[in-house]
C-alpha cells in the first residue's frame, strides 16, 4: 500500500512541472515580437471560464509601429461578439536579446516578457472591468510562432492564484 501511495505521489508531482521558456530555444520559426507585430495583424479569439465554457469571442485588429524611441507601439482594436468595442495601446521595449517590458493604460506596472526560439511568455497584471467593478487579474500569456505567419496565443487569467479562465487567440499577418 505504501509503495502505491508513493508512486501515485510521484506521478502527481511530476505532472505539476512548470514550462520553461528556455525549453523552446531550438523551436522554429523564430519569434521576433517587433518584426511580427510591425504593420497590420488580425487575431481571432475566445475567452473560456475555468470550466471550459465559452463566454466571449472577439476579433482584434492590431497596428504596430516602431517609434523614435525604438519602442513597438501596438494599437489593438477589439470587437466582441456582444458588440462591445475596446482598445489597448501597448508600448513595448526590448531590453536585451531575450527580454521585453511593456506598458498599457490598463496594465498594472510593467509587463515582463521573455522569448526563446518560437515562444514568448508575458506576465502582467491587468485592470479588468467586471460588472461595474475593476478587478486586478494576473495573466500568464504564452505565444507560439507557427509557419506561414500564424501565431498562437494562450493566456491563463487568475486572481489570488485561482484560475478564472483562459484566452486563446490565433493571429495572422495582413
Amino acid at each position: 500500500m505504501r509503495s502505491i501511495l508513493l508512486t501515485l505521489l510521484l506521478f502527481i508531482v511530476s505532472g505539476c512541472s512548470s514550462m520553461k521558456i528556455e525549453d523552446y530555444a531550438s523551436f522554429t520559426p523564430r519569434f521576433d515580437l517587433f518584426q511580427y507585430f510591425q504593420g497590420n495583424t488580425r487575431g481571432w479569439g475566445v475567452f473560456q471560464d475555468r470550466g471550459g465554457a465559452l463566454k466571449r469571442q472577439f476579433v482584434v485588429d492590431i497596428n504596430g509601429v516602431i517609434d523614435n524611441n525604438g519602442e513597438l507601439v501596438m494599437t489593438e482594436n477589439f470587437v466582441w461578439n456582444d458588440g462591445e468595442k475596446s482598445q489597448r495601446i501597448w508600448r513595448i521595449r526590448k531590453t536585451d536579446e531575450h527580454h521585453y517590458t511593456g506598458r498599457a493604460d490598463d496594465v498594472v506596472g510593467e509587463a515582463k516578457g521573455v522569448t526563446y526560439g518560437n515562444a514568448l511568455n508575458w506576465a502582467y497584471d491587468l485592470k479588468l472591468p467586471v460588472d461595474g467593478k475593476v478587478w486586478q487579474v494576473s495573466f500568464d500569456d504564452w505565444m507560439y510562432m507557427q509557419p506561414d505567419g500564424v501565431m498562437l496565443n494562450r493566456a491563463k487569467m487568475s486572481k489570488f492564484g485561482i484560475t478564472l479562465g483562459e484566452v486563446t487567440i490565433s493571429f495572422q499577418k495582413r
